[in-house]
């Protein structure tokens, strides 16, 4: 898991080959103005996602995992206050793996917290169970999925 601010996002352009296009979107100066809908990046090995509405209560929401991406999710407006906890510790699975959604839920309680404020990003591989949207206000956010294997 990285937790970082975007001016710092050449930084991470080795990690994967995807993340220089992933970055170079989530620098656009038009981010804030694109509607809430789903981005081709580059087809279904790089996308990203928009999204805008109302947090969730801590209560409310599981520990998710995915296989196929790594997840890097930016903060556009509001306060994303998100649940981390390492894959291997997680042990109350909560349904099967949807392999459409590339999901799997986990009823553990996150390991730590971040407030992750707008401008803010945090990369999620997938030995990172999160949990995100949580807030007491709007969120609005975009999530860019990056395939781990191409």
């Amino acid at each position: 898991m990285i937790l970082d601010v975007l001016e710092n996002a050449q930084r991470y352009f080795t990690l994967h080959q995807g993340m220089p296009k992933a970055f170079e979107f989530l620098l656009r100066p038009d981010l804030h103005k694109l509607p809430m809908d789903r981005y081709e990046i580059d087809g279904d090995r790089l996308y990203a996602m928009i999204s805008k509405g109302p947090g969730r209560k801590r209560a409310d929401a599981c520990l998710e995992t995915h296989r196929k991406y790594l997840d890097i999710q930016l903060v556009l407006a509001g306060v994303d206050n998100m649940g981390w906890k390492r894959k291997s510790s997680c042990r109350q699975l909560v349904g099967g793996y949807e392999l459409e959604r590339d999901v799997q839920f986990f009823g553990d309680k996150p390991e730590a917290w971040l407030a992750v404020n707008e401008g803010a990003f945090v990369v999620f591989f997938p030995e990172d169970a999160h949990l995100p949207l949580i807030s007491e206000g709007q969120i609005h956010k975009v999530v860019v999925k990056i395939a781990v294997k191409r």
